[in-house]
C-alpha cells in the first residue's frame, strides 16, 4: 500500500506579502491589482478576504464591491519564486520521489519512509515545521494511500492543517462529502449530479460502471466511479520523469466567447511554461483539453519539428487547436505539453530560442505569471465576456 503525502502552501501569495508586511495580518488582502483595477483579476486573497466570497480568478472589481475596504495590491512574482525554491528544496529530504505540481503545492511518495516517524501525522508534522522553520509560512497536509486522497486530505482543514486518511478510513471520509469534493466535478457537473438525487460522493455507490459511462461518457463516467470508491492509480512522478506537464481549469458557468477561453488558455500556458523552464525542459507536442457542457470531452495536439519551452509557442498552438474547433459551451479547458526533453532543439534561425529567453527574462523581472497577477494581455478577461 502507498503512503502519498500533499503539500499545499496557504493562499501562498497573500501569506509571502503577510510574511513581507506584517501589518497585512488579519486583514482583507487581495493580491492582483489595484482596487481600481478595471482589468485585474484576484490572483490569491488571505483568508479574511475569502469570508467576503472573495476567491481566486475574480475580477478585481467584483472583489472590491464585496469587500471595498480591502487591501488590493499587485503581485510580486520574482519574491513568489524566491520562496517557492525554498520551499521545494526541502521536499527531497523528506522523499527521493516528488512531484512539483505548480508554484505553492507538491507530492511526495513516502512509502517506504513511514518507519522513520513515530506515526503518519508525525510525518506530516515534521514537514510542516520544517516549511515553517525555513520560510515562516503555513502549509496544509494530506496523507493517504493515493494521490487523489492525499490532496483532498489537505484541502479539509485549511489552513495549516493535517489529515491522514488510512485504507480503512476511506469510505467513512469520502461518503459524507459534497460529491463537488471530487476531483474534476465542477459546478455544472455537481448541478447534474443533483438533479439525479447524488448530493454525497456516498450518492454515487449504488450506480453501476455502465449507468455512469451512459450518463457521462466513457472518460467522465469511469472518472466518477473510480473516485468515489477512493480508487486513483496514478503514481508520483518526479518531474525529470513525467511523460507530460499540464494544467486545467473547470469553470463555474459553461462559455462560449472565444475571447475569454483565449485568456484562460494564457493562464494555462503560465503555469505550463513556468513548469517547464524551472526544471529545465522541452517540449516538442502541445495538447488541447476541452470538455463541453454535456460532458464529451476531447483532446487535440500538434506536434512541433523543432523543442521550445515559451509561453508563445504554447498559447499559439494551443488557441490554433481551440479555433479549429465548432465551438459549443465549454466548462473545462487544459493545456499539456509533452514529448519532453533535457536539450533544445534548435530551428535553423534560433526562433525558438530568442522566445525562450525572453520568457526567462520575463520570470524574473515582471509578475507576469500565475492566477492574474501582473500579466500578458491575452490573459486579461474582457468585461463584455464577465
Amino acid at each position: 500500500m502507498a503512503t502519498i503525502m500533499h503539500v499545499d502552501m496557504d493562499a501562498f501569495f497573500a501569506a509571502v506579502e503577510i510574511l513581507d508586511n506584517p501589518e497585512y495580518k488579519g486583514k482583507p488582502l487581495i493580491v492582483g491589482g489595484y482596487k481600481d483595477s478595471r482589468r485585474g483579476v484576484v490572483s490569491t486573497c488571505s483568508y479574511e478576504a475569502r469570508r467576503y466570497g472573495i476567491h481566486s480568478a475574480m475580477p478585481i472589481v467584483k472583489a472590491a464591491a464585496l469587500c471595498p475596504h480591502g487591501i488590493f495590491i499587485p503581485g510580486r512574482m520574482k519574491r513568489y519564486q524566491e520562496v517557492s525554491r525554498q520551499v521545494h528544496a526541502i521536499f527531497p529530504e523528506f522523499s527521493p520521489i516528488v512531484e512539483p505540481l505548480s508554484i505553492d503545492e507538491a507530492f511526495l511518495d513516502m512509502t517506504g519512509c513511514e518507519h522513520f516517524y513515530d506515526s503518519l501525522e508525525d510525518m506530516g508534522m515534521s514537514l510542516k515545521q520544517r516549511i515553517l522553520e525555513a520560510t515562516g509560512l503555513t502549509a496544509s497536509v494530506g496523507i493517504a494511500p493515493n494521490k487523489f486522497l492525499a490532496k483532498l486530505a489537505s484541502d479539509l482543514e485549511k489552513p495549516d492543517g493535517l489529515t491522514v486518511i488510512r485504507p480503512d478510513e476511506i469510505s467513512k471520509v469520502l461518503n459524507p462529502l459534497p460529491v463537488g469534493k471530487l476531483w474534476g466535478v465542477g459546478k455544472k457537473a455537481e448541478q447534474e449530479l443533483n438533479r439525479m438525487g447524488i448530493y454525497k460522493i456516498g450518492d454515487l455507490l449504488p450506480y453501476s460502471l455502465p449507468e455512469l459511462e451512459e450518463k457521462f461518457g466513457s472518460t467522465f463516467g469511469p472518472h466518477l466511479y473510480y473516485l468515489a470508491r477512493g480508487i486513483d492509480n496514478r503514481k508520483v512522478e518526479p518531474i525529470h520523469e513525467a511523460k507530460s506537464i499540464g494544467h486545467e481549469i473547470t469553470f463555474d458557468d459553461d462559455h462560449t466567447n472565444l475571447s475569454f477561453l483565449r485568456s484562460q488558455i494564457g493562464k494555462l500556458v503560465e503555469d505550463v511554461g513556468w513548469r517547464l523552464r524551472q526544471h529545465g525542459l522541452y517540449a516538442r507536442t502541445v495538447t488541447l483539453k476541452v470538455r463541453f457542457y454535456d460532458f464529451k470531452t476531447i483532446t487535440r495536439s500538434h506536434t512541433h519539428e523543432t523543442s521550445f519551452c515559451d509561453d508563445d509557442t504554447i498559447f499559439q498552438t494551443a488557441v490554433s487547436l481551440l479555433e479549429k474547433e465548432p465551438l459549443r459551451p465549454v466548462r473545462l479547458i487544459g493545456v499539456t505539453v509533452s514529448n519532453l526533453t533535457e536539450t533544445a532543439q534548435l530551428s535553423l534561425f534560433d526562433e525558438t530560442e530568442n522566445a525562450r529567453k525572453l520568457s526567462e527574462v520575463m520570470d524574473t523581472i515582471n509578475a507576469r505569471f500565475k492566477r492574474g497577477v501582473i500579466t500578458k494581455g491575452r490573459t486579461l478577461i474582457n468585461e463584455d465576456t464577465q
